[in-house]
């Protein structure tokens, strides 16, 4: 009674080896970049969340159904979710093993032959028997040192991880689906004001050739045209390439084949930056984004690997009992109980040629690999706020200079007209003043594609999360 009442406090006051985890200090700093980045047309407000559904800033509920589309059906999210699933099956195989004790039932039979006379009894030998064995087996081991609780929680770190990858993925979906749509809209306003532009270099062309007969041109002049009308038609074929591998892409994106790529509603004017884009701390940066997340886990889980190898080094104990029944007769098997054991087992490593200590060492430079890890993830998602905050800088002077240009070619053209009309210019001119404009629309239709592509990058890039992903982390 006394073996096993020292047994029983031994286990109760069984301690865990090894560092318990504490996650690393957010980023202290307040501000992404050193100076101001607010601008004319848009706004930065501090808030304490990322935009949940930051997509449904540009106003497009085409682009709304792309993204939703693209979150229900997308395989790299059905592998996501089914990498979680397996990751949690896994812990609750890994605890189970852990809190409960084994228990195995067998049934075998056997024929035997015993000569008694191996074993010095002169007694005649009796003839062959059939012998019958029915037992039950329980084995459990104690984590004294808390080696299984450590691989327990090590599991259960890894199923946080792949929670926070697959947060990641939506995030990374809907950023490509948003991005992509930007990218095919500008291409085809790319390719529509470039078709203009041929046109009116052609009609042009046209014009100058009948000059050219009439002698009132040179035919440098004809050629320099001719030239001009054939560099802007030959940019016009890698655009259509551009336009249909954005279109292959969002199809791929939405889990279906490129031959369903259907994507006209999706048009730059359909498009509408944000005039406010909410900044969170840096320091909710590393709270909120899954993949500043799923890094912390990985540091968690090297940290619990740290405290297996630790515990390798202690004594482990189990126990293990049986009961069964042995007979010559199966309809004996039911009786009474004629065979049991019990055991306790101690096995205490004394000699492994330094195998376990160097296991113990590899975790924890496994560790402060996962720690500078972590440490690079939480500085380049900083540097991708602050690389979307410089940009959008940029894009706003650029995009208020386009502006300022386009309107001046439109007034221009629109007094060229009048001017035609009246007959004070010729068609030529007003064709040339007309090509102008579309030169500076194509211009800012650029620029206009960078701004929302740079929003989209900086909303992204600050890790918003939908409530539905929010929900599905707070459950678990």
């Amino acid at each position: 009674m006394k073996p096993m009442l020292s047994l029983c406090a031994l286990v109760l006051c069984g301690c865990t080896v090894g560092p318990d985890f504490h996650a690393p200090a957010p980023p202290d700093t307040q501000s992404y970049v050193r100076t101001s980045t607010m601008t004319a047309s848009q706004g930065f407000p501090s808030t304490d969340h990322a935009l949940p559904f930051w997509w449904k800033q540009f106003g497009s509920d085409a682009l709304n159904d792309l993204v939703d589309r693209a979150l229900n059906d997308s395989p790299s999210l059905a592998q996501a979710r089914a990498k979680l699933v397996q990751a949690r099956e896994d812990y609750r195989a890994q605890a189970g093993a852990t809190y409960f004790p084994a228990v195995d039932a067998s049934l075998s039979t056997s024929r035997q032959k015993v000569d008694p006379a191996a074993f010095g009894v002169p007694v005649p030998s009796p003839g062959p028997f059939t012998l019958y064995d029915a037992s039950v087996s329980v084995s459990y081991t104690l984590d004294i040192f808390g080696g299984e609780r450590r691989a327990l929680e090590a599991l259960r770190a890894q199923v946080d991880y792949q929670s926070f990858e697959l947060d990641a993925a939506r995030l990374s979906i809907a950023g490509n689906v948003v991005s992509t749509a930007i990218r095919r809209a500008s291409l085809q306003q790319q390719i529509t004001l470039t078709e203009r532009l041929v046109d009116a270099q052609t009609r042009q062309l046209s014009i100058m050739e009948g000059r050219f007969e009439a002698g009132g041109v040179a035919s440098f002049d004809v050629r320099s045209q001719r030239t001009l009308v054939e560099q802007t038609r030959a940019s016009l074929p890698s655009l259509i390439a551009q336009r249909n591998q954005a279109d292959h892409r969002l199809a791929i994106l939405l889990g279906v084949e490129p031959s369903k790529a259907d994507f006209d509603a999706i048009t730059l004017d359909s498009l509408h930056a944000p005039e406010t884009v909410p900044l969170t701390l840096p320091s909710t940066l590393a709270r909120e984004r899954p993949d500043i997340r799923a890094s912390e886990a990985l540091l968690h889980q090297a940290s619990a690997n740290v405290g297996v190898a630790t515990a390798d080094l202690y004594p482990k104990f189990s126990l293990t009992a049986g009961a069964g029944s042995q007979r010559t007769n199966i309809q004996d098997m039911l009786s009474s109980v004629n065979v049991w054991n019990v055991g306790l087992n101690l096995t205490q490593p004394l000699f492994h040629g330094g195998e376990l200590r160097a296991k113990k060492r590899a975790s924890e430079a496994a560790y402060d690999a996962a720690l500078s890890a972590y440490r690079q993830t939480v500085l380049d998602a900083l540097q991708q706020v602050a690389d979307s905050l410089t940009a959008l800088q940029n894009d706003a002077n650029a995009l208020q200079s386009r502006a300022v240009a386009a309107n001046e070619a439109q007034a221009n053209l629109d007094t060229a007209h009048a001017r035609f009309i009246a007959g004070g210019v010729s068609r030529f001119d007003l064709l040339d003043t007309q090509r102008q404009a579309l030169q500076t629309q194509l211009d800012h239709a650029l620029a206009q594609a960078n701004r929302l592509s740079d929003t989209a990058a900086l909303l992204q890039s600050l890790g918003g999360a939908s409530e539905d992903m929010k929900a599905a982390s707070a459950s678990q």
